[in-house]
């Protein structure tokens, strides 16, 4: 893509007006090349920022969004840099930590919402409002819906990213585990995830990174880790909650890293909640005990931790190897104990101290190259 053409797409005065174009055909499945994705970080600000303006439709008149079999722009092209400038390089550093802190928050709200009402309950509401508002909003921008092949695919990657992992973490919670320990249990995400894309990514891990990886995990660990509140059943379920979670982030990465991100979220929202709202049939009394407290935390996993967030997991992923947007999850459990801390009145320990300490510099060596 030439230079000039990329300045043209990232800043188009009549940007917004692509989205009223007609939609274009999902382009045919073709093979990965995860070493083309390879070479961009989690963390490169002009990468990122420059596939923000893809992914909300930010495209040349005439053209479509973010449509599948769109690739976003190389984060190398110097064309794209010139077009961001400083604002989009602010935006693409803020991405990062902005999601490690929405999806740490996750913990915290999950722990109150299971509190108010059934957590498969409140998992049906939070996938179903989710998924009708970003439905309506993809519709009413005229974003492009995945279709055959690809439309099976994002079913999949959303039973797995969402209905897997949602449904047995929030059970996890119910059933007593405190938040810290199941951010610990998810903080181990990035060695699973190297471990898998390896294997069904070709994404080379050099020694460097699997140091990153340990000492991210040796971070966790002292993070949060606290032996006298862990229940057997509770915890296994919190591993299956991780498993959907690694298992979904690769094969997203595999399959429809480049699906829109509007309507294919959307799509992972829509079908999971009716297994979620079949299970608390089958397995809970669906009765709202604290409609205050469910009505609150309903509305910050509709809004934050479902939409905001796996919007912005699913931008990250387009830009950056699974492995390194993986090693995000590093920093969550140690995260979490800090929104424990300041929201719960929960005691930070040293011990906490010191993992957020090792693990930021275990994320530092797992994004070198």
């Amino acid at each position: 893509m030439s230079a000039a053409r990329t300045a043209r797409i990232a800043g188009s005065a009549d940007a917004m007006d692509a989205m009223d174009a007609p939609d274009a055909p999902d382009a045919p499945d073709a093979p990965d090349a995860p070493d083309a994705l390879d070479g961009a970080d989690a963390t490169d600000a002009t990468g990122i920022a420059a596939a923000v303006g893809t992914a909300t439709g930010r495209a040349r008149p005439g053209r479509p969004g973010p449509t599948a079999g769109a690739h976003p722009p190389d984060p190398g092209d110097h064309g794209t840099r010139a077009a961001g400038g400083p604002r989009a390089a602010l935006v693409g550093k803020a991405i990062p930590p902005v999601f490690v802190l929405l999806w740490s928050s996750a913990f915290i709200i999950g722990a109150i919402g299971v509190d108010a009402a059934p957590p498969l309950l409140l998992t049906f509401f939070r996938f179903a409002l989710a998924g009708l508002l970003l439905g309506a909003f993809a519709l009413a921008v005229r974003a492009p819906w995945p279709r055959g092949r690809r439309l099976a695919h994002v079913v999949v990657a959303g039973l797995l990213f969402q209905a897997l992992q949602f449904g047995a973490l929030y059970t996890a919670l119910s059933m007593g585990l405190p938040a810290a320990v199941v951010a610990l249990v998810q903080g181990l995400n990035p060695v699973l995830i190297a471990l898998l894309a390896g294997r069904f990514l070709g994404e080379r891990v050099s020694t460097r990174q699997w140091l990153g990886f340990g000492l991210g995990t040796i971070g966790v660990v002292l993070a949060v880790a606290d032996p006298t509140h862990l229940s057997i059943p509770a915890l296994v379920l919190a591993v299956v909650g991780l498993l959907g979670l690694s298992v979904g982030t690769v094969y997203q990465k595999r399959y429809v890293h480049d699906v829109d991100l509007r309507t294919g979220t959307a799509v992972q929202f829509l079908v999971s909640a009716p297994f979620m709202g079949l299970g608390s049939l089958l397995f809970e009394t669906p009765h709202v005990h604290a409609w205050g407290p469910f009505v609150g935390t309903l509305a910050w996993m509709v809004l934050v931790n479902s939409i905001g967030v796996f919007m912005l997991l699913n931008l990250m992923l387009r830009q950056s190897s699974a492995s390194r947007v993986g090693t995000l999850f590093f920093l969550t459990p140690a995260a979490t104990a800090v929104l424990a801390w300041l929201l719960l009145d929960q005691a930070l320990r040293p011990a906490a101290v010191a993992g957020i300490a090792i693990g930021g510099i275990g994320v530092l060596l797992a994004n070198q190259r």
